[in-house]
């Protein structure tokens, strides 16, 4: 009869918890590798390669450096390669940049050129007027009709 048995009257079930304990632990891992495994594939399929060729101007593995005119000499030169979409060259394709005058805390002030739409939202207790505007370097918004008033 062993120790435990003798004092309690009863067969130990430590072992038996602990194989239990070992049991569940190796269905997590299982299940994690399987999560795991999805979540690759699915990653897999969205991911792009990013080749460059000699001349690019490779600054490491995630880094490319642009040749910037002069006049963006306050933009910084090193991009990441996510941030970055391939080009395929064409001499005759010469791109002129848009003047965009920067502050010294390195912000522009935009400029509305036109309203596109106009939309009434109505809430419980008040209708809000808002309007679409194309601004001058940057997209199409939707901004509240009073903040667009002079």
């Amino acid at each position: 009869m062993a120790l435990y048995e003798a004092l309690y009257g009863r067969r130990c079930r430590l072992p038996d918890l602990v194989h239990d304990a070992l049991e569940k632990v190796t269905l997590i891992q299982e299940r994690l590798k399987t999560a795991q495994s999805q979540q690759k594939c699915y990653t897999d399929v969205r991911r792009r390669d990013l080749e460059f060729k000699e001349g690019d101007q490779k600054m490491g593995e995630v880094a490319y450096e642009l040749g910037l005119p002069a006049s963006m000499n306050a933009i910084h030169p090193v991009f990441h390669v996510s941030m970055l979409r391939g080009y395929k060259p064409d001499p005759a394709h010469i791109i002129s940049p848009e003047v965009v005058e920067i502050n010294d805390g390195l912000t522009y002030e935009e400029q509305p050129v036109e309203i596109v739409d106009r939309k009434v939202r109505k809430l419980r207790t008040k209708d809000i007027a808002s309007v679409k505007v194309l601004w001058r370097n940057h997209d199409v918004t939707w901004e509240a009709e009073e903040d667009m008033k002079i």
